[in-house]
């Protein structure tokens, strides 16, 4: 019998808001900005990419590539998708 794997995809089990937050909130805990990136993109991908996009008037393309390890958004692109996912950043 042959046996066929995928690689896992985190956004296909984060279907609730308390899911997406205590998973945002454990990659920032990390303190990895790649993490944290990958960890938005997961969640941007569970929401719905062209979504966001519409809701942070940025285009899926761009989305992607800021979201991407080893890239350096701009802060006010990572604010607008935090807050496009109902998310709120917060320094306590």
């Amino acid at each position: 019998m042959k046996v066929t794997t995928r690689k896992w995809d985190a956004s296909e089990y984060l279907d609730s808001p308390e899911m997406i937050h205590e998973y945002l909130k454990a990659s920032f805990a990390e303190g990895d900005s790649d993490q944290l990136l990958i960890a938005i993109g997961n969640v941007a991908k569970a929401q719905g990419m062209s979504e966001i996009a519409r809701k942070t008037h940025l285009s899926r393309q761009n989305l992607y590539k800021a979201l991407t390890p080893g890239s350096a958004p701009k802060f006010e692109t990572v604010k607008k998708v935090v807050e496009a996912l109902g998310c709120k950043l917060a320094v306590v």
